[in-house]
């Protein structure tokens, strides 16, 4: 089955957790390229592809989420960008086995665009167009563009995958909250992103990262009235705080998953987790979310 028939199987579709935290629990150093992993650690990232598949995750992503040109030519990696995607995509797909769908992983490029910054609008797009073909090459089911910050980059990325493929694309934005309500640090709403993210596209609207699943829920109920697209949530475990140097979340399986009923409940039809989410917490949101779903998985 493809997402669109998935969806309207379960009703509720549970993705992954982290991949970066996950990672640097095997030993990535800070500063060190996570992506490079797919080529000098491909059986670490394999592995951390199958504990999610065993947790029960039905959408499993990509090491390859900073594997853009313009973020891999810091480590001396832009000549290797289509590698590195197309090995990103086979080490999932060999780990879930046609048991999960892949869905291939874009993140910000980290530069900004004329006139804040150098980069044109169609260098930006080629890059991600880059990771897109070594996508389609290798065989994804979709692609997920996340963690965006800055809305014309993520119209960008999506362009690319539409340009560039006929795979289907769920946008994601990062969004905080302040005095005046949830934005991101480039100042747009919940309620903006989920409009121009779909006038733009994509097939799936949502956000990730950048907070918990309590604040997660209310911004997935600001986007819920605006759009018609099916909304996409991947929270932290809880707020990142930073002990002894190193960025702890604190929240445990069970109170993420007991959360779980609101955040579908405000609209929310593909769940999972984002920095800090282990296995453990998708296997304990995969049993919460089974009485939510149009049909039980087995038992």
């Amino acid at each position: 089955m493809n997402w669109r028939q998935m969806l309207d199987h379960w009703g509720i579709l549970l993705a992954d957790g982290a991949w970066g935290t996950e990672i640097g629990k095997r030993g990535l150093a800070v500063g060190e390229c996570p992506e490079r992993w797919n080529l000098e650690h491909p059986d670490q990232i394999k592995q951390i592809a199958s504990s999610y598949l065993e947790a029960g995750a039905q959408i499993v992503l990509t090491n390859t989420f900073g594997a853009n040109r313009l973020k891999l030519r810091r480590f001396g990696l832009a000549d290797r960008v289509e590698e590195i995607n197309r090995v990103g995509v086979e080490l999932s797909r060999e780990a879930v086995n046609g048991a999960a769908l892949v869905f291939a992983s874009i993140g910000p490029t980290g530069e900004f665009m004329k006139p804040l910054g150098t980069v044109t609008e169609a260098e930006m797009i080629e890059a991600f167009a880059q990771q897109v073909r070594a996508f389609v090459a290798a065989g994804a089911d979709g692609v997920v563009v996340e963690t965006m910050m800055d809305l014309a980059e993520a119209r960008c990325a999506l362009r690319a995958v539409r340009d560039s493929s006929d795979l289907p694309a769920a946008v994601c934005m990062t969004f905080s909250r302040g005095p005046a309500g949830y934005a991101t640090i480039m100042g747009i709403t919940p309620q903006q992103a989920a409009t121009e993210l779909e006038k733009a596209g994509a097939d799936l609207v949502g956000a990730n990262c950048g907070t918990g699943i309590e604040d997660m829920i209310e911004v997935i109920r600001l986007m819920r009235p605006v759009i018609t697209k099916p909304l996409w949530a991947k929270p932290n475990a809880g707020v990142p705080e930073l002990v002894d140097g190193k960025t702890v979340f604190r929240q445990t399986p069970e109170e993420m998953a007991n959360h779980l009923p609101a955040l579908t409940e405000a609209g929310a039809r593909v769940v999972g987790g984002c920095c800090g989410t282990t296995p453990e917490h998708i296997r304990t949101m995969a049993e919460k979310i089974n009485p939510l779903r149009k049909n039980r998985t087995p038992e």
